[in-house]
């Protein structure tokens, strides 16, 4: 199994979405920082401390549940709102609302913007499936299938765990290990068989957390030293960096 660069043993891949087979992470910064230098500016003023799409991001936001990282980005900065529910209005000073209104803005950049699958990542896969190996992609986003149908790779995945479903098996999002647990159960293989494929520090931490096999970090913005401390066995630019014949 050392063409697809992993170790004997490993029977299924599971894939985070954004940043790991798609760009949408950078579409997913934008829209999270437009949102709270918004919700900050009214209220705290011009002086205002703004949303660092790098910083910020990777550290309360990449990877979770839309609710989770309003909450934990919130909590950075010693603000706390009411919860609200899932219909509440995108100008709605809630948890859910500012979440509303993150995912408003997101659909609108990926309308607008488009959405590209990394060539790697896509090579990567391809590989994985011709390998025999099960596939699974597990994301917090709700969208997800609608961005892998938009690339492309909807019938790329045997198991689907994203947000929505998510929501309905009541599964805790990452860092919590349960969504990869899901897939691996779904893919009828244990965690020790499974690898974990993320860009996420909060999907390393869940990675580990369910101890997997093994957990591959992808490294788009220069994190490499936080993923291998967050727990990646591996951290690579690029998915087809771990293929033997890749250019």
């Amino acid at each position: 199994m050392t063409k697809i660069g992993l170790p004997d043993g490993i029977r299924a891949c599971l894939f985070d979405l954004d940043g790991v087979l798609t760009k949408t992470a950078v579409v997913h910064a934008a829209a999270w920082k437009a949102t709270f230098d918004e919700f900050l500016r009214r209220r705290e003023g011009p002086g205002f401390r703004p949303f660092d799409a790098v910083a910020d991001y990777d550290e309360y936001v990449d990877g979770r549940p839309r609710a989770d990282g309003v909450r934990t980005f919130l909590a950075s900065r010693g603000i706390e709102l009411p919860e609200g529910g899932d219909d509440d209005p995108p100008d709605r000073e809630t948890v859910r609302g500012l979440g509303n209104r993150k995912n408003e803005l997101l659909l609108e950049k990926i309308r607008t913007e488009g959405v590209e699958a990394y060539p790697g990542s896509v090579r990567y896969v391809e590989a994985v499936r011709a390998a025999g190996l099960g596939t699974a992609v597990v994301s917090s986003s709700a969208n997800c299938r609608d961005v892998l149908v938009s690339v492309g790779m909807e019938k790329c995945f045997d198991v689907r765990i994203d947000g929505i479903v998510a929501a309905e098996r009541k599964l805790p999002g990452k860092p919590h290990p349960d969504t990869y647990l899901e897939a691996a159960h779904d893919l009828g293989v244990e965690p020790s068989a499974a690898a974990v494929f993320e860009d996420a520090l909060a999907g390393m931490d869940a990675g580990r957390g369910g101890h997997f096999g093994y957990v591959v970090g992808v490294d788009r913005v220069g994190q490499a030293d936080a993923l291998r401390a967050h727990g990646a066995d591996v951290v690579v630019r690029d998915l087809a960096d771990l293929l033997e014949d890749h250019a």
